[in-house]
């Protein structure tokens, strides 16, 4: 089926980590199967990373929809660049 994904912005400041749950961004296509959903990064965050919250400081570049429902994925942003507003893909 269609897949639907909805996001909402965020927003950080410096040093700042954000817990990605189903507030942000959520995605569905009609299977009822969320562990088959994947979220592949592809365009990295400039100003920091995406990284599971049991390994932090490591970047990952996928995550599953799952991980999002059990709240294990964040966004970092580094507070060693000028960082302004930026978007994820």
């Amino acid at each position: 089926g269609d897949i639907v994904l909805l996001a909402k912005p965020v927003t950080l400041t410096e040093g700042d980590r954000v817990t990605l749950t189903t507030d942000v961004p959520v995605a569905t296509d009609g299977t009822s199967k969320p562990e088959k959903l994947l979220y592949a990064v592809s365009l990295p965050p400039v100003h920091g990373q995406i990284e599971h919250i049991n390994y932090p400081g490591v970047p990952i570049s996928s995550y599953s929809q799952l991980d999002v429902v059990a709240q294990k994925v964040s966004h970092v942003l580094d507070n060693s660049h000028g960082a302004g507003k930026e978007a994820l893909r």
